[in-house]
Formats: C-alpha cells, structure tokens, sequence
C-alpha cells in the first residue's frame, strides 16, 4: 500500500505555488491508487462502477476516456435518485496521468451556496488559484473516502 506520507518533505512548497500544486497531484495519486485497485487498468465503462460502505453514500466512478497515457473519470455521490432530477456533488472530472503518476482534478463544481465557499473562490479565481481549491478539495475527500471504507476493485 502506499502512502502519501512518503513524499519527502523537502517537495512540499508554499501553498499556492506550481510545484506545491503538483505536490497534491503526486498525492492525490497515491491516494486515489489506495481507493481504485485497477486504477492502471481502468476502461470506459457503462454504468458507472458504485463503491458502497455502510459509513457514507454510494460513490459512482465513471470513466470517461482512456488513451495510452492518461485516463478521464468523473468521481461523484448522487443525491435525489429516487427524484426527476438527481444532484451529483461534488461532481469532480479526474484526469489520471500514468506514466508521471499523478491526479488532477480538472473540472468541477464552480458555483457555492455557502457564503465562506464563495469568498474562498473569490480569492482564488485565477487559474492557478482554481487549480489548487479543486485539488486540495479532491485531496481532502480522497482521505474521507478512504477512512469510509471506499473501495472499487
């Protein structure tokens, strides 16, 4: 099993930075690598794969495209199923690069309800900034993911 823990702490540099960014890339790897066992093995699938735990809220892994070196997933919950109108939240796309060993999360959700979340992307609207709120967002619940018992095999 790997753990982010054996990034060397002389590659964490200030928050904000580019190469801290690719810091949490390097981590959100090893993590997502501990949540997705065939993560080198991934295929575009119909219908999405579902993780589910009896701690949290069934998870869909959905992969989007995979080429020779990179894969595209959506990782979401699905709120409201049983409605007309179901919610995915968060709703990331994951860019996965496999011969560099990284994770970005490329797109999600942009808009917030809560006042503190949209004075956060206020403050970090420039692209570096918003590459780095979707990351260490991504990054975060990668660790709740993992500590719910999330797995997909």
């Amino acid at each position: 099993m790997l753990a982010d823990s054996l990034i060397v702490p002389e590659c964490i540099y200030r928050p904000g930075s580019f190469s801290g960014l690719m810091t949490i890339y390097e981590s959100n790897f090893i993590k997502l690598k501990q949540l997705v066992a065939t993560l080198d093995e991934l295929q575009a699938t119909t219908p999405p794969a579902i993780s589910q735990t009896d701690r949290d809220c069934d998870l869909y892994l959905e992969v989007l495209s995979r080429e020779a070196y990179t894969t595209t997933l959506k990782l979401t919950y699905w709120f409201g199923l049983e409605t007309s109108e179901p919610v995915p939240d968060p709703d990331l796309t994951l860019c996965i690069y496999h011969d560099a060993r990284l994770v970005e999360a490329v797109a999600g959700k942009e808009t917030h309800r809560h006042a503190m979340l949209q004075e956060l992307a206020l403050r970090h609207s420039l692209e570096l900034g918003r590459r780095w709120r979707r990351n260490v967002m991504l990054n975060k619940w990668l660790d709740y993911l993992l500590e719910t018992r999330h797995a997909f095999y």
